[in-house]
């Protein structure tokens, strides 16, 4: 896995917080959605054999969808929690912070994403 202080993990949490900001969202559904962003990010690292993923940030009126882009089509499963292990937990994390989340397959790979609708 790569280092969570990569400088493309750094740009894409600060963008996204720079966007949340200036839409007037609270501090505390930033942090949540910098979160998942950093999850989704770090799952495409690891499972997804891609070591630049793309980031996407869009707003559909008070919506933001964060996608995540990589380069395999393996669909991503939330695993059975298990109070002992040291991973597992991340897809659990963005479902229970995010109002959705899913996976759109593409032609190569998958663009996993979540939602939050707007609060401000």
């Amino acid at each position: 896995m790569r280092n969570l202080n990569s400088p493309s993990l750094t740009l894409s949490r600060d963008t996204l917080q720079d966007a949340l900001t200036l839409a007037s969202w609270s501090p505390s559904v930033i942090a949540d959605a910098q979160l998942c962003l950093v999850e989704l990010i770090s799952n495409a690292w690891r499972h997804g054999d891609t070591p630049s993923p793309g980031v996407v940030i869009l707003f559909r009126g008070n919506t933001l969808r964060v996608g995540v882009s990589d380069r395999s089509s393996a669909l991503p499963e939330p695993r059975s929690l298990d109070p002992l292990s040291e991973s597992g937990r991340g897809l659990h994390l963005v479902a229970g912070l995010t109002h959705r989340w899913g996976v759109s397959p593409q032609k190569l790979g998958k663009i996993v994403w979540f939602e939050l609708d707007g609060d401000a």
